[in-house]
Protein backbone atom coordinates (compact mmCIF):
# COMPACT_ATOMS: atom_id res chain seq x y z
CA UNK A 1 0.00 0.00 0.00
CA UNK A 2 1.40 3.39 -0.97
CA UNK A 3 2.27 6.22 1.37
CA UNK A 4 -0.45 8.41 -0.15
CA UNK A 5 -3.13 5.77 0.52
CA UNK A 6 -2.00 5.40 4.15
CA UNK A 7 -2.20 9.16 4.64
CA UNK A 8 -5.75 9.23 3.24
CA UNK A 9 -6.83 6.39 5.57
CA UNK A 10 -5.35 8.05 8.68
CA UNK A 11 -6.92 11.37 7.71
CA UNK A 12 -10.32 9.69 7.33
CA UNK A 13 -10.01 7.97 10.71
CA UNK A 14 -9.00 11.24 12.35
CA UNK A 15 -12.03 13.03 10.95
CA UNK A 16 -14.34 10.25 12.17
CA UNK A 17 -12.86 10.32 15.67
CA UNK A 18 -13.11 14.09 15.83
CA UNK A 19 -16.75 14.05 14.71
CA UNK A 20 -17.54 11.43 17.33
CA UNK A 21 -15.83 13.38 20.08
CA UNK A 22 -17.79 16.53 19.19
CA UNK A 23 -21.13 14.76 19.52
CA UNK A 24 -22.55 15.79 22.93
CA UNK A 25 -24.19 12.39 23.37
CA UNK A 26 -20.78 10.71 23.07
CA UNK A 27 -19.14 12.83 25.74
CA UNK A 28 -18.16 10.91 28.86
CA UNK A 29 -20.79 11.40 31.50
CA UNK A 30 -19.96 13.90 34.23
CA UNK A 31 -18.63 11.93 37.26
CA UNK A 32 -21.09 13.64 39.57
CA UNK A 33 -24.05 12.60 37.40
CA UNK A 34 -22.71 9.06 37.04
CA UNK A 35 -22.46 8.70 40.81
CA UNK A 36 -26.00 10.07 41.23
CA UNK A 37 -27.38 7.48 38.81
CA UNK A 38 -25.44 4.77 40.65
CA UNK A 39 -27.16 5.80 43.87
CA UNK A 40 -30.52 5.77 42.11
CA UNK A 41 -29.96 2.20 40.85
CA UNK A 42 -28.77 0.95 44.26
CA UNK A 43 -31.97 2.19 45.92
CA UNK A 44 -34.12 0.10 43.56
CA UNK A 45 -35.19 -3.47 44.19
CA UNK A 46 -35.52 -4.01 40.46
CA UNK A 47 -32.62 -5.18 38.31
CA UNK A 48 -32.28 -2.79 35.38
CA UNK A 49 -31.43 -5.19 32.57
CA UNK A 50 -31.32 -2.31 30.12
CA UNK A 51 -28.65 -0.46 32.15
CA UNK A 52 -25.07 -1.63 32.66
CA UNK A 53 -23.27 0.85 34.88
CA UNK A 54 -20.65 -1.70 35.85
CA UNK A 55 -19.03 -1.91 32.43
CA UNK A 56 -19.36 1.69 31.30
CA UNK A 57 -18.77 5.18 32.62
CA UNK A 58 -20.82 6.80 29.87
CA UNK A 59 -24.27 7.18 31.36
CA UNK A 60 -25.27 9.36 28.40
CA UNK A 61 -25.82 6.21 26.30
CA UNK A 62 -28.21 4.60 28.80
CA UNK A 63 -31.85 3.98 27.93
CA UNK A 64 -34.03 6.86 29.12
CA UNK A 65 -31.09 9.22 29.69
CA UNK A 66 -30.55 12.36 27.62
CA UNK A 67 -27.39 14.44 27.97
CA UNK A 68 -26.30 17.89 26.88
CA UNK A 69 -22.54 18.54 26.88
CA UNK A 70 -21.97 15.50 29.08
CA UNK A 71 -24.57 16.49 31.69
CA UNK A 72 -27.79 14.57 32.29
CA UNK A 73 -30.75 16.80 31.38
CA UNK A 74 -33.51 14.17 31.07
CA UNK A 75 -34.22 10.95 32.99
CA UNK A 76 -37.31 9.26 31.55
CA UNK A 77 -38.06 5.78 32.91
CA UNK A 78 -41.84 5.71 32.94
CA UNK A 79 -43.61 2.34 32.69
CA UNK A 80 -40.41 0.36 33.42
CA UNK A 81 -41.84 -1.67 36.35
CA UNK A 82 -39.35 -0.08 38.74
CA UNK A 83 -39.67 -1.17 42.38
CA UNK A 84 -37.95 0.34 45.40
CA UNK A 85 -37.32 3.74 46.92
CA UNK A 86 -36.31 7.00 45.31
CA UNK A 87 -32.70 7.78 46.12
CA UNK A 88 -31.75 11.15 47.56
CA UNK A 89 -28.84 11.10 45.09
CA UNK A 90 -31.27 12.24 42.37
CA UNK A 91 -30.88 15.70 43.86
CA UNK A 92 -27.28 15.74 42.60
CA UNK A 93 -28.38 15.79 38.94
CA UNK A 94 -28.27 19.58 39.08
CA UNK A 95 -28.69 20.07 35.31
CA UNK A 96 -31.79 17.87 35.12
CA UNK A 97 -34.77 19.41 33.32
CA UNK A 98 -37.10 16.41 33.03
CA UNK A 99 -37.63 13.61 35.58
CA UNK A 100 -40.30 11.09 34.59
CA UNK A 101 -40.65 7.97 36.77
CA UNK A 102 -44.41 7.57 36.36
CA UNK A 103 -46.38 4.30 36.17
CA UNK A 104 -43.97 2.21 38.25
CA UNK A 105 -44.05 0.61 41.70
CA UNK A 106 -41.86 3.08 43.57
CA UNK A 107 -42.46 3.46 47.30
CA UNK A 108 -41.24 5.51 50.23
CA UNK A 109 -41.16 9.31 50.48
CA UNK A 110 -40.44 11.89 47.81
CA UNK A 111 -36.77 12.90 48.40
CA UNK A 112 -36.42 16.40 49.81
CA UNK A 113 -33.13 16.69 47.88
CA UNK A 114 -35.09 17.33 44.68
CA UNK A 115 -35.04 20.99 45.74
CA UNK A 116 -31.46 21.11 44.40
CA UNK A 117 -32.76 20.52 40.85
CA UNK A 118 -32.90 24.26 40.17
CA UNK A 119 -33.35 23.76 36.42
CA UNK A 120 -36.13 21.16 36.71
CA UNK A 121 -39.07 21.89 34.40
CA UNK A 122 -41.02 18.61 34.31
CA UNK A 123 -41.48 16.29 37.32
CA UNK A 124 -43.79 13.28 36.89
CA UNK A 125 -43.98 10.76 39.76
CA UNK A 126 -47.60 9.78 39.16
CA UNK A 127 -49.02 6.25 39.43
CA UNK A 128 -46.62 4.86 42.06
CA UNK A 129 -46.89 3.93 45.75
CA UNK A 130 -45.13 6.95 47.25
CA UNK A 131 -46.02 7.92 50.82
CA UNK A 132 -45.52 10.89 53.12
CA UNK A 133 -45.77 14.59 52.34
CA UNK A 134 -44.95 16.52 49.20
CA UNK A 135 -41.71 18.28 50.27
CA UNK A 136 -42.46 21.96 50.74
CA UNK A 137 -38.92 22.68 49.54
CA UNK A 138 -40.06 21.91 45.96
CA UNK A 139 -41.46 25.44 45.80
CA UNK A 140 -37.84 26.49 45.17
CA UNK A 141 -37.89 24.77 41.73
CA UNK A 142 -38.83 28.01 40.01
CA UNK A 143 -38.60 26.75 36.41
CA UNK A 144 -40.99 23.82 36.98
CA UNK A 145 -43.99 24.06 34.63
CA UNK A 146 -45.29 20.47 34.71
CA UNK A 147 -45.79 18.49 37.92
CA UNK A 148 -47.72 15.36 38.83
CA UNK A 149 -47.83 13.06 41.85
CA UNK A 150 -51.30 11.76 41.00
CA UNK A 151 -52.36 8.30 42.17
CA UNK A 152 -49.90 7.66 44.97
CA UNK A 153 -50.45 7.36 48.73
CA UNK A 154 -49.29 10.82 49.70
CA UNK A 155 -50.73 12.76 52.63
CA UNK A 156 -50.51 16.15 54.28
CA UNK A 157 -50.94 19.68 52.99
CA UNK A 158 -50.14 20.51 49.37
CA UNK A 159 -47.46 23.26 49.21
CA UNK A 160 -48.88 26.67 48.33
CA UNK A 161 -45.79 28.60 47.25
CA UNK A 162 -43.69 28.73 44.10
CA UNK A 163 -45.24 27.21 40.99
CA UNK A 164 -47.75 25.05 42.90
CA UNK A 165 -50.75 27.43 42.57
CA UNK A 166 -50.46 27.11 38.77
CA UNK A 167 -50.63 23.30 38.67
CA UNK A 168 -54.03 21.71 37.84
CA UNK A 169 -55.96 19.62 40.36
CA UNK A 170 -55.25 16.55 38.23
CA UNK A 171 -51.61 16.78 39.33
CA UNK A 172 -52.64 15.71 42.85
CA UNK A 173 -55.71 13.49 42.38
CA UNK A 174 -55.76 9.90 43.59
CA UNK A 175 -54.09 10.75 46.94
CA UNK A 176 -56.80 10.55 49.61
CA UNK A 177 -54.55 11.94 52.31
CA UNK A 178 -53.67 15.18 50.51
CA UNK A 179 -55.43 18.38 51.46
CA UNK A 180 -55.25 22.02 50.53
CA UNK A 181 -56.13 24.20 47.58
CA UNK A 182 -56.09 21.30 45.11
CA UNK A 183 -57.73 18.73 47.41
CA UNK A 184 -59.95 18.41 50.45
CA UNK A 185 -59.85 21.32 52.91
CA UNK A 186 -57.22 20.88 55.60
CA UNK A 187 -58.50 20.69 59.17
CA UNK A 188 -56.45 21.31 62.28
CA UNK A 189 -54.93 18.00 63.18
CA UNK A 190 -57.00 16.05 60.62
CA UNK A 191 -53.96 14.91 58.74
CA UNK A 192 -51.94 14.07 61.85
CA UNK A 193 -51.99 10.45 63.11
CA UNK A 194 -53.28 9.85 66.64
CA UNK A 195 -49.89 8.81 67.92
CA UNK A 196 -48.33 12.05 66.71
CA UNK A 197 -48.36 13.52 70.25
CA UNK A 198 -46.32 10.61 71.53
CA UNK A 199 -44.13 10.94 68.49
CA UNK A 200 -43.52 14.57 69.31
CA UNK A 201 -42.58 13.68 72.89
CA UNK A 202 -40.16 11.03 71.68
CA UNK A 203 -38.84 13.51 69.18
CA UNK A 204 -38.24 16.05 71.96
CA UNK A 205 -36.35 13.46 74.01
CA UNK A 206 -34.24 12.51 71.04
CA UNK A 207 -33.49 16.15 70.32
CA UNK A 208 -32.40 16.69 73.93
CA UNK A 209 -30.12 13.69 73.83
CA UNK A 210 -28.78 14.83 70.49
CA UNK A 211 -27.91 18.25 71.87
CA UNK A 212 -26.08 16.70 74.80
CA UNK A 213 -24.12 14.34 72.63
CA UNK A 214 -23.46 17.11 70.14
CA UNK A 215 -21.97 19.39 72.80
CA UNK A 216 -19.78 16.53 73.93
CA UNK A 217 -18.43 15.81 70.48
CA UNK A 218 -18.25 19.27 68.94
CA UNK A 219 -14.72 19.85 70.18
CA UNK A 220 -13.57 16.55 68.68
CA UNK A 221 -15.25 17.34 65.37
CA UNK A 222 -13.63 20.76 65.22
CA UNK A 223 -10.22 19.20 65.79
CA UNK A 224 -10.85 16.59 63.09
CA UNK A 225 -12.02 19.33 60.74
CA UNK A 226 -8.77 21.25 61.11
CA UNK A 227 -6.80 18.11 60.31
CA UNK A 228 -8.88 17.09 57.32
CA UNK A 229 -9.49 20.50 55.75
CA UNK A 230 -6.03 20.83 54.27
CA UNK A 231 -6.08 17.42 52.66
CA UNK A 232 -9.64 17.76 51.38
CA UNK A 233 -9.10 21.23 49.94
CA UNK A 234 -6.06 19.99 48.06
CA UNK A 235 -8.08 17.05 46.74
CA UNK A 236 -10.89 19.35 45.56
CA UNK A 237 -8.43 21.55 43.71
CA UNK A 238 -6.93 18.51 41.98
CA UNK A 239 -10.40 17.26 40.96
CA UNK A 240 -11.35 20.65 39.57
CA UNK A 241 -8.15 20.78 37.55
CA UNK A 242 -8.88 17.34 36.15
CA UNK A 243 -12.47 18.22 35.20
CA UNK A 244 -11.46 21.53 33.63
CA UNK A 245 -8.52 20.17 31.64
CA UNK A 246 -10.63 19.04 28.68
CA UNK A 247 -12.42 22.41 28.51
CA UNK A 248 -9.40 24.69 28.86
CA UNK A 249 -8.72 25.01 25.17
CA UNK A 250 -12.37 25.86 24.50
CA UNK A 251 -12.40 28.48 27.25
CA UNK A 252 -9.23 30.10 25.91
CA UNK A 253 -10.75 30.09 22.44
CA UNK A 254 -13.99 31.64 23.69
CA UNK A 255 -12.08 34.47 25.34
CA UNK A 256 -10.61 35.65 22.04
CA UNK A 257 -12.87 34.41 19.24
CA UNK A 258 -16.48 35.27 18.47
CA UNK A 259 -18.51 32.06 18.65
CA UNK A 260 -21.32 32.05 16.07
CA UNK A 261 -24.17 29.54 16.41
CA UNK A 262 -26.02 28.09 13.40
CA UNK A 263 -23.81 30.09 11.05
CA UNK A 264 -26.15 30.15 8.06
CA UNK A 265 -24.56 33.33 6.73
CA UNK A 266 -21.17 31.58 6.62
CA UNK A 267 -19.67 34.43 8.60
CA UNK A 268 -15.90 34.34 8.47
CA UNK A 269 -13.99 33.82 11.68
CA UNK A 270 -14.03 36.91 13.87
CA UNK A 271 -12.18 37.84 17.02
CA UNK A 272 -12.78 40.28 19.82
CA UNK A 273 -10.78 43.00 18.07
CA UNK A 274 -13.29 42.96 15.20
CA UNK A 275 -16.15 43.68 17.61
CA UNK A 276 -14.18 46.43 19.30
CA UNK A 277 -13.55 48.08 15.93
CA UNK A 278 -17.15 47.93 14.74
CA UNK A 279 -18.38 49.50 18.00
CA UNK A 280 -15.52 52.03 18.31
CA UNK A 281 -14.43 50.31 21.52
CA UNK A 282 -18.03 50.37 22.76
CA UNK A 283 -18.35 54.10 22.30
CA UNK A 284 -21.45 55.72 23.80
CA UNK A 285 -22.51 56.97 20.37
CA UNK A 286 -23.29 53.36 19.37
CA UNK A 287 -25.59 52.65 22.33
CA UNK A 288 -29.09 51.81 21.10
CA UNK A 289 -30.57 50.36 24.27
CA UNK A 290 -30.18 50.03 28.01
CA UNK A 291 -31.83 47.56 30.37
CA UNK A 292 -31.46 45.58 33.55
CA UNK A 293 -29.05 43.16 31.87
CA UNK A 294 -26.69 45.75 30.37
CA UNK A 295 -26.13 48.13 27.47
CA UNK A 296 -26.88 47.32 23.82
CA UNK A 297 -24.64 48.57 21.00
CA UNK A 298 -25.27 48.76 17.28
CA UNK A 299 -22.50 47.28 15.13
CA UNK A 300 -21.87 46.60 11.44
CA UNK A 301 -19.82 43.46 10.83
CA UNK A 302 -17.20 43.12 8.11
CA UNK A 303 -19.74 41.54 5.76
CA UNK A 304 -21.99 44.60 6.12
CA UNK A 305 -24.52 42.86 8.34
CA UNK A 306 -26.03 44.88 11.18
CA UNK A 307 -26.12 43.29 14.61
CA UNK A 308 -26.96 44.35 18.15
CA UNK A 309 -24.35 43.53 20.80
CA UNK A 310 -25.61 43.23 24.37
CA UNK A 311 -22.82 43.72 26.88
CA UNK A 312 -23.62 41.76 30.03
CA UNK A 313 -21.89 43.04 33.13
CA UNK A 314 -21.60 41.47 36.56
CA UNK A 315 -21.20 38.09 38.20
CA UNK A 316 -22.62 35.11 36.33
CA UNK A 317 -22.27 32.50 39.03
CA UNK A 318 -21.09 30.08 36.34
CA UNK A 319 -17.93 28.64 34.84
CA UNK A 320 -17.17 29.51 31.23
CA UNK A 321 -18.30 26.14 29.88
CA UNK A 322 -21.59 26.39 31.81
CA UNK A 323 -22.15 29.89 30.47
CA UNK A 324 -21.56 28.66 26.92
CA UNK A 325 -23.96 25.75 27.44
CA UNK A 326 -26.72 28.13 28.58
CA UNK A 327 -26.08 30.51 25.67
CA UNK A 328 -26.10 27.65 23.17
CA UNK A 329 -29.42 26.51 24.63
CA UNK A 330 -30.90 30.00 24.13
CA UNK A 331 -29.54 30.13 20.57
CA UNK A 332 -31.65 27.09 19.70
CA UNK A 333 -34.81 29.12 20.38
CA UNK A 334 -35.57 30.19 16.81
CA UNK A 335 -38.91 31.65 15.79
CA UNK A 336 -39.99 34.49 13.47
CA UNK A 337 -41.16 36.48 16.50
CA UNK A 338 -38.00 36.14 18.60
CA UNK A 339 -34.81 38.17 18.36
CA UNK A 340 -32.27 35.62 17.13
CA UNK A 341 -29.19 35.08 19.30
CA UNK A 342 -26.37 34.64 16.77
CA UNK A 343 -23.29 34.26 18.95
CA UNK A 344 -21.25 35.40 21.92
CA UNK A 345 -17.79 36.47 22.99
CA UNK A 346 -15.89 37.16 26.21
CA UNK A 347 -14.57 40.67 26.88
CA UNK A 348 -12.58 41.06 30.11
CA UNK A 349 -15.07 40.22 32.89
CA UNK A 350 -18.06 40.89 30.62
CA UNK A 351 -19.88 38.68 28.13
CA UNK A 352 -21.05 39.92 24.75
CA UNK A 353 -24.21 38.47 23.21
CA UNK A 354 -24.69 39.07 19.48
CA UNK A 355 -28.29 39.44 18.29
CA UNK A 356 -30.02 40.23 15.02
CA UNK A 357 -30.55 43.97 14.66
CA UNK A 358 -34.10 45.34 14.68
CA UNK A 359 -34.40 48.43 12.49
CA UNK A 360 -37.38 50.07 14.20
CA UNK A 361 -36.28 49.74 17.80
CA UNK A 362 -38.67 48.95 20.63
CA UNK A 363 -42.42 49.23 21.00
CA UNK A 364 -41.80 51.38 24.08
CA UNK A 365 -39.94 53.90 21.87
CA UNK A 366 -42.81 54.15 19.39
CA UNK A 367 -45.54 54.44 22.03
CA UNK A 368 -43.85 56.66 24.60
CA UNK A 369 -40.67 58.27 23.22
CA UNK A 370 -41.04 59.09 19.52
CA UNK A 371 -43.09 62.27 19.09
CA UNK A 372 -45.11 61.07 16.10
CA UNK A 373 -44.82 57.39 17.03
CA UNK A 374 -48.38 56.83 18.32
CA UNK A 375 -49.88 58.46 15.23
CA UNK A 376 -47.81 56.27 12.89
CA UNK A 377 -48.80 53.11 14.78
CA UNK A 378 -52.40 52.75 13.62
CA UNK A 379 -54.69 50.07 15.06
CA UNK A 380 -53.88 47.49 12.38
CA UNK A 381 -50.16 47.78 13.15
CA UNK A 382 -50.74 47.60 16.90
CA UNK A 383 -52.87 44.48 16.52
CA UNK A 384 -50.19 42.95 14.28
CA UNK A 385 -47.58 43.65 16.98
CA UNK A 386 -49.76 42.05 19.68
CA UNK A 387 -50.34 38.96 17.54
CA UNK A 388 -46.63 38.54 16.77
CA UNK A 389 -45.55 38.99 20.38
CA UNK A 390 -48.14 36.41 21.50
CA UNK A 391 -46.80 33.88 18.98
CA UNK A 392 -43.26 34.40 20.23
CA UNK A 393 -44.35 33.96 23.84
CA UNK A 394 -46.30 30.77 23.04
CA UNK A 395 -43.24 29.35 21.30
CA UNK A 396 -41.07 30.00 24.38
CA UNK A 397 -43.64 28.44 26.71
CA UNK A 398 -44.70 25.42 24.68
CA UNK A 399 -42.58 24.61 21.62
CA UNK A 400 -39.05 25.58 22.60
CA UNK A 401 -36.87 22.79 24.01
CA UNK A 402 -36.27 23.41 26.84
CA UNK A 403 -39.31 25.59 27.58
CA UNK A 404 -38.32 29.13 28.55
CA UNK A 405 -39.88 31.58 30.98
CA UNK A 406 -39.33 35.11 29.71
CA UNK A 407 -39.59 36.75 33.15
CA UNK A 408 -39.49 40.32 31.83
CA UNK A 409 -42.22 40.89 29.23
CA UNK A 410 -42.58 44.63 28.62
CA UNK A 411 -42.89 47.03 25.71
CA UNK A 412 -39.15 47.80 25.69
CA UNK A 413 -38.45 44.06 25.21
CA UNK A 414 -40.68 43.89 22.13
CA UNK A 415 -38.54 44.97 19.18
CA UNK A 416 -39.82 45.86 15.72
CA UNK A 417 -38.17 45.00 12.40
CA UNK A 418 -38.44 47.00 9.17
CA UNK A 419 -41.97 45.65 8.60
CA UNK A 420 -43.08 46.34 12.19
CA UNK A 421 -43.21 42.64 12.97
CA UNK A 422 -42.77 42.02 16.71
CA UNK A 423 -39.75 40.14 18.10
CA UNK A 424 -39.37 39.28 21.81
CA UNK A 425 -35.96 40.15 23.24
CA UNK A 426 -34.07 39.30 26.45
CA UNK A 427 -35.79 35.92 26.87
CA UNK A 428 -34.00 33.43 29.11
CA UNK A 429 -31.32 35.83 30.36
CA UNK A 430 -32.36 35.08 33.96
CA UNK A 431 -30.64 31.70 33.47
CA UNK A 432 -27.33 33.45 32.78
CA UNK A 433 -27.16 36.41 35.16
CA UNK A 434 -26.52 34.99 38.64
CA UNK A 435 -29.24 32.32 38.54
CA UNK A 436 -29.25 32.04 42.33
CA UNK A 437 -30.32 35.71 42.58
CA UNK A 438 -33.20 35.52 40.12
CA UNK A 439 -35.84 35.78 42.85
CA UNK A 440 -34.35 38.85 44.52
CA UNK A 441 -33.84 41.72 42.07
CA UNK A 442 -36.72 43.20 40.12
CA UNK A 443 -34.44 43.49 37.08
CA UNK A 444 -34.51 39.71 36.78
CA UNK A 445 -38.01 38.82 37.97
CA UNK A 446 -39.69 41.69 36.15
CA UNK A 447 -40.05 45.44 35.79
CA UNK A 448 -42.15 47.73 37.96
CA UNK A 449 -45.62 48.05 36.46
CA UNK A 450 -45.44 44.65 34.78
CA UNK A 451 -44.91 42.44 37.84
CA UNK A 452 -47.84 40.14 38.75
CA UNK A 453 -49.31 40.58 42.25
CA UNK A 454 -48.38 37.02 43.31
CA UNK A 455 -44.66 37.79 42.87
CA UNK A 456 -44.86 39.96 45.98
CA UNK A 457 -45.89 36.94 48.06
CA UNK A 458 -43.38 34.47 46.63
CA UNK A 459 -40.80 35.84 44.21
CA UNK A 460 -40.98 32.91 41.81
CA UNK A 461 -41.52 33.47 38.10
CA UNK A 462 -44.29 31.49 36.36
CA UNK A 463 -45.75 31.11 32.88
CA UNK A 464 -48.94 32.81 34.04
CA UNK A 465 -46.73 35.62 35.33
CA UNK A 466 -45.49 36.15 31.76
CA UNK A 467 -49.14 36.24 30.63
CA UNK A 468 -49.90 38.94 33.22
CA UNK A 469 -47.05 41.09 31.91
CA UNK A 470 -48.30 40.55 28.36
CA UNK A 471 -51.70 41.86 29.46
CA UNK A 472 -50.02 45.09 30.57
CA UNK A 473 -48.46 45.42 27.10
CA UNK A 474 -51.92 45.00 25.54
CA UNK A 475 -53.16 47.90 27.68
CA UNK A 476 -50.22 50.00 26.48
CA UNK A 477 -51.15 49.28 22.86
CA UNK A 478 -54.79 50.21 23.52
CA UNK A 479 -54.24 53.32 25.64
CA UNK A 480 -50.77 54.56 24.65
CA UNK A 481 -50.07 55.07 28.37
CA UNK A 482 -47.23 53.77 30.50
CA UNK A 483 -48.02 51.18 33.21
CA UNK A 484 -46.78 53.55 35.91
CA UNK A 485 -46.66 57.31 35.36
CA UNK A 486 -45.89 59.43 38.47
CA UNK A 487 -46.54 62.60 36.46
CA UNK A 488 -50.23 61.72 36.03
CA UNK A 489 -52.98 62.56 38.57
CA UNK A 490 -53.13 60.06 41.42
CA UNK A 491 -56.29 58.40 40.08
CA UNK A 492 -54.64 57.46 36.77
CA UNK A 493 -50.99 56.87 37.74
CA UNK A 494 -51.49 53.10 37.83
CA UNK A 495 -52.71 52.09 34.37
CA UNK A 496 -54.19 48.75 35.43
CA UNK A 497 -56.23 50.16 38.33
CA UNK A 498 -57.44 53.04 36.17
CA UNK A 499 -58.60 50.78 33.32
CA UNK A 500 -60.39 48.38 35.69
CA UNK A 501 -62.12 51.30 37.40
CA UNK A 502 -63.24 52.73 34.05
CA UNK A 503 -64.60 49.30 33.07
CA UNK A 504 -66.63 49.09 36.26
CA UNK A 505 -68.13 52.48 35.38
CA UNK A 506 -68.98 51.24 31.84
CA UNK A 507 -66.61 53.85 30.38
CA UNK A 508 -64.32 51.44 28.51
CA UNK A 509 -64.18 53.47 25.32
CA UNK A 510 -62.67 56.41 27.20
CA UNK A 511 -59.46 54.49 27.93
CA UNK A 512 -58.58 54.00 24.25
CA UNK A 513 -55.94 56.09 22.51
CA UNK A 514 -57.99 58.74 20.63
CA UNK A 515 -55.50 58.62 17.74
CA UNK A 516 -56.66 55.11 16.79
CA UNK A 517 -60.16 54.71 18.22
CA UNK A 518 -63.02 54.85 15.71
CA UNK A 519 -66.25 52.98 15.02
CA UNK A 520 -64.57 50.78 12.42
CA UNK A 521 -62.23 49.24 14.99
CA UNK A 522 -64.31 49.64 18.15
CA UNK A 523 -65.41 45.98 18.31
CA UNK A 524 -61.84 44.65 17.90
CA UNK A 525 -60.45 47.05 20.49
CA UNK A 526 -63.12 46.10 23.03
CA UNK A 527 -62.35 42.41 22.50
CA UNK A 528 -58.61 43.01 22.97
CA UNK A 529 -59.42 44.96 26.14
CA UNK A 530 -61.35 41.93 27.46
CA UNK A 531 -58.38 39.69 26.66
CA UNK A 532 -56.03 42.09 28.45
CA UNK A 533 -58.22 42.12 31.56
CA UNK A 534 -58.28 38.32 31.63
CA UNK A 535 -54.49 38.32 31.48
CA UNK A 536 -54.46 40.72 34.43
CA UNK A 537 -56.75 38.63 36.66
CA UNK A 538 -55.44 38.35 40.22
CA UNK A 539 -55.76 34.56 40.13
CA UNK A 540 -53.14 32.92 37.87
CA UNK A 541 -55.56 30.03 37.25
CA UNK A 542 -58.07 32.34 35.55
CA UNK A 543 -55.50 33.82 33.19
CA UNK A 544 -55.33 32.29 29.70
CA UNK A 545 -52.37 30.32 28.45
CA UNK A 546 -50.06 31.86 25.86
CA UNK A 547 -51.53 29.51 23.24
CA UNK A 548 -55.04 30.77 24.03
CA UNK A 549 -53.76 34.31 23.51
CA UNK A 550 -52.52 33.38 20.04
CA UNK A 551 -55.88 31.81 19.12
CA UNK A 552 -57.93 34.74 20.40
CA UNK A 553 -55.79 37.48 18.86
CA UNK A 554 -55.39 35.73 15.51
CA UNK A 555 -59.18 35.28 15.31
CA UNK A 556 -60.14 38.68 16.63
CA UNK A 557 -62.31 39.35 13.55
CA UNK A 558 -64.56 36.33 14.15
CA UNK A 559 -68.01 36.80 15.71
CA UNK A 560 -67.96 37.64 19.44
CA UNK A 561 -69.66 34.38 20.47
CA UNK A 562 -66.55 32.47 19.35
CA UNK A 563 -64.63 34.01 22.23
CA UNK A 564 -65.36 32.64 25.66
CA UNK A 565 -64.45 35.35 28.14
Amino acid sequence: MGVLQLCVIFLFLGICLQAQSQNPQNLICNPKDFKALEGFVKSLETVLDFWDLGNSTNCCNLVGVTCDSGRVVKLELGKRRLNGKLSESLGNLDKLRTLNLSHNFLKGPVPFTLLHLSKLENLDLSHNNLIGNIPSSLVQCSFMSKFSVAYNKLSGEIPTGGQFPTFPTSSFEGNQGLCGEHGNPCQNGSQVPRDSVKGKRRKGTVIGMGIGIGLGTIFLLALMYLIVIRASSRKVVDQEKELDASNRELEDLGSSLVIFFHNKENTKEMCLDDLLKCTDNFDQSNIVGCGGFGLVYKAILRDGRKVAIKRLSGDYGQMEREFQAEVESLSRAQHPNLVHLQGYCKYRTDRLLIYSYMENGSLDYWLHEKVDGPALLDWDLRLQIAQGAARGLAYLHLACDPHILHRDIKSSNILLDENFEAHLADFGLARIIRPYDTHVTTDVVGTLGYIPPEYGQASVATYKGDVYSFGVVLLELLTCKRPMDPCKPRASRDLISWVIQMKKQKRETEVFDPLIYDKQHAKEMLLVLEIACLCLHESPKIRPSSQQLVTWLDNINTPPDVHVF
